[in-house]
């Protein structure tokens, strides 16, 4: 995969793209990164990429030129996803960054200012993405979150490939509790199915605990979700449950 990323600061990415996971995947040759200061493509002399508004208003909004020129020259007659991150955009998701995954090459454009002038959303880019219902002095941030999602998502940027499968929202469940050494700690101890060595038990237990924790963080996740009969089996023990606990403590 090839990963472009167009910004006003590209010392941002420097350290996230050199580290952990990301660095060893453009090291074992899975991705490539370019990060690309779109300020070379100003037509100004004084390198001058926002301008003010047409009709008025407060802040300054990016300038279509920079960016179209910037974009042309990455991706000459290739035809990849181009995405802006920006707070009006559709909202990621894992199932986003697995549809991603699947991508050659990817183009990320790190707003600035006020927006973007609407050109560059109707005319340049195929996609605009938002991490979350706030926001953010840039789009540098988001291309992060963008990038770290999809690369570990690469066959062989992880060292255990079941790790990405097992994720929260990978199944459309949070995922469930994990331990380790040592099986007691300050009196706490870890749950006698998981040092039971019975797989059958120890599967059922973690689907049990990853709907557990879904239905008190996030019911909304299950109300989307198609579940087996054994998913509804284990609902029906946590909700009874939830009523004899609630009857105990009456």
């Amino acid at each position: 995969m090839r990963i472009d990323i167009l910004t006003l600061f590209p010392e941002m990415f420097t350290g996230v793209l050199g580290s952990s996971i990301l660095g060893k995947a453009e090291e074992k040759g899975l991705v490539q990164y370019h990060v690309v200061n779109f300020r070379e493509y100003s037509r100004s002399k004084h390198g001058t990429v926002d301008d003010v508004p047409y009709g008025g208003g407060g802040g300054m909004v990016l300038k279509p030129e920079p960016l179209f020129d910037a974009v042309e020259a990455i991706v000459g007659e290739e035809k990849p996803r181009i995405i802006l991150l920006c707070p009006q955009g559709r909202p990621y998701t894992q199932a986003l960054a697995e549809e991603l995954a699947r991508e050659q090459h990817l183009v990320l454009i790190c707003g600035h200012y006020e927006g973007y002038d609407e050109r560059i959303r109707q005319h340049l880019a195929t996609d605009e993405i938002s991490i979350g219902d706030y926001v953010l002095t840039g789009g540098e941030l988001a291309a992060m979150v963008v990038v770290d999602s999809v690369v570990r998502l690469l066959p062989g940027a992880l060292g255990n490939e079941r790790s990405a499968v097992a994720d929260s929202f990978s199944t459309g469940l949070l995922e469930h509790p994990h331990y380790t050494r040592p099986a007691e700690y300050r009196g706490w101890k870890v749950p006698d199915v998981l040092l039971s060595g019975h797989h059958a038990n120890i599967e059922r237990w973690r689907l049990k605990e990853s709907l557990r924790r879904t239905m008190e963080r996030r019911p909304d996740l299950l109300a989307q979700m198609e579940l087996t009969p054994l998913m509804k089996e284990l609902l029906d023990e946590l909700r009874q449950e939830q009523k004899n606990s609630g009857q105990a403590g009456e």
